[in-house]
């Protein structure tokens, strides 16, 4: 069984004169996490002013992956040597499943795709998910009655995108979906 993808965002308040080794240790932490099994990638953002925490926002493809990495000796040692240079802890929100379609949490700071590019992006999946589903599915439920065709319809559909598809395609088309966020943890 697939898990569910999970999205973490980390709030993180960097000691004043630490910003520069902050965002090296994000640029080489990201590098190092790339190699672990299930990791999908990553942003930060730094603080709108000063005072104001960095954002990081890391994908795992499942919570086995995030656990894994959460008990790794690579994140400890990363760990270990960024807590000089941070005020306290960080805090960490975690979502899965279908919660990544939606919008975050009032308050959350999260680099923002292009509308339009991420508009492409899901007319044509779902433009091309709907035509296979309607060829596949015509010849077994094609007798059935329309709102009934359609629930069936509906229901593969965006299991599919959020399971399986949506995950893969925005993992390929990062960089272009997020053209002007950087990428770190």
């Amino acid at each position: 069984m697939m898990g569910e993808p999970v999205t973490v965002v980390v709030r993180r308040h960097v000691r004043p004169g630490s910003e520069a080794f902050y965002e090296d240790w994000l640029d080489r932490l990201t590098s190092a996490a790339g190699a672990m099994p299930g990791y999908l990638g990553s942003q930060f953002q730094k603080p709108a002013s000063p005072g104001n925490p960095y954002v990081s926002i890391f994908r795992f493809d499942s919570l086995e992956t995030l656990d894994a990495f959460e008990r790794s000796e690579l994140r400890a040692r990363y760990l270990r040597e960024i807590a000089p240079h941070v005020a306290s802890d960080a805090v960490w929100d975690r979502t899965t499943g279908l919660e990544v379609w939606f919008e975050a949490p009032k308050g959350t700071v999260v680099a923002q795709p292009s509308p339009h590019r991420m508009a492409l992006v899901l007319v044509a999946v779902v433009f091309v998910l709907v035509l296979i589903l309607n060829v596949a599915l015509d010849p077994i439920i094609g007798h059935w009655p329309l709102a009934l065709r359609l629930l069936v319809t509906v229901v593969l559909q965006v299991l599919l995108m959020t399971y399986l598809i949506m995950p893969r395609v925005t993992r390929w088309l990062a960089r272009w979906i997020f053209p002007s966020t950087k990428t770190a943890i």
